[in-house]
């Protein structure tokens, strides 16, 4: 299992415990995503918020301590979806689970969806408004998908692991993510011609440095 540290949450009031409560987190930060991906960081404030999620300013001040504390939490739920996802294809990877005939789309076409449905956080991470301590998360967030990406690697390439596996994973992993952020600059689902040369690229690379070996990423990618 991949394993990252993550930065508790700094500035939050407290964890919701009851239903109703963690019901009204959600609403806040579903209205918080709205706002950053429609109208931008610069419109997000406690006031704006609040009549976005329909509920007194009050209430986003019982479990958030400010604007910035918010931010962190859409981060936050963004990236625990993320480890979700790369544990999931980790073990699909590993067991042989479901159509590896293109690892790299199958990886790529997971991670696209879940920017594609959370627009606020890719407003946040293309424009890199994030407090330290989100900045802290994300970096934790790159170092446990490069570290799936390895496993995945290992398990459709049959490689060992070790050093070389580690850096091509890092070169992969960086690499995507510059190129994401650009097809993300381009279209708010990210520009689809950009994204199939992303595959492209890595389908080339992966199968350069697995001499390809990496289950159909050869025939994928020609």
């Amino acid at each position: 299992m991949a394993e990252s540290v993550r930065p508790e949450p700094a500035r939050s009031r407290r964890e919701p415990q009851q239903a109703r409560s963690r019901a009204r987190v959600a609403q806040i930060l579903l209205a918080a995503d709205t706002i950053l991906s429609e109208e931008g960081v610069a419109a997000l404030t406690v006031r704006r918020i609040a009549e976005r999620a329909d509920v007194p300013i009050g209430s986003i001040y019982q479990f958030f301590g400010d604007k910035g504390a918010v931010i962190d939490a859409v981060a936050r739920a963004y990236l625990t979806e993320s480890d979700a996802a790369i544990e999931e294809l980790i073990q699909a990877a590993e067991t042989g689970e479901g159509d590896w005939s293109d690892p790299v789309g199958r990886m790529l076409d997971t991670f696209v969806g879940l920017y594609r449905s959370h627009p606020g956080y890719v407003a946040l991470w293309s424009g890199r408004h994030m407090s330290d301590e989100a900045a802290l998360i994300d970096e934790a967030n790159t170092e446990l998908i490069t570290a799936g990406v390895q496993r995945v690697i290992a398990a459709q390439a049959r490689l060992p692991k070790g050093p070389e596996l580690e850096l091509a994973a890092q070169v992969a992993v960086r690499a995507a993510i510059g190129v994401l952020h650009y097809a993300f600059s381009r279209s708010p689902r990210g520009d689809d011609a950009v994204l199939t040369e992303l595959k492209n690229v890595m389908r080339q690379y992966l199968a350069s440095f697995s001499g390809g070996s990496v289950q159909g990423v050869r025939a994928a990618g020609s």
